[in-house]
């Protein structure tokens, strides 16, 4: 079965582990970590040096992530899109987090990511 086609919680059960990571390699800036279940694509989008660099940038402005809150489960064809609203930990202000899950080769993979 398609992760589209798969109830709210099962789709959470597979992304909230790869986002967990992909968010703490962010706070340890440890690019393995926050790339490791991206696509190939995505991969190459995101150097050590550029991941560095938004995170240092992040980090000194507004902290650590923390936790979030999920706003939306958009299914498509072929991927999943989940939204949150992120916290961090040194501001009150909410930002958005946002990915796309697809399914290669067996496994789950963030084809995009963002926070803003």
């Amino acid at each position: 079965m398609q992760l589209s086609e798969r109830n709210d919680a099962e789709i959470l059960a597979v992304v909230d582990p790869i986002m967990d990571r992909l968010m703490e390699g962010s706070n340890r800036i440890d690019h393995a970590m926050h790339v490791g279940d991206f696509t190939e694509r995505l991969k190459s989008m995101v150097s050590e040096a550029g991941l560095e660099r938004m995170c240092t940038d992040f980090q000194s402005r507004f902290g650590l992530f923390s936790h979030r809150e999920l706003l939306a489960i958009l299914r498509r064809r072929d991927s999943v899109a989940i939204v949150w609203r992120q916290f961090a930990t040194e501001t009150d202000d909410e930002f958005v987090a946002d990915i796309v899950l697809v399914e290669k080769d067996g496994r789950y993979l963030v084809d995009h990511a963002l926070v803003y």
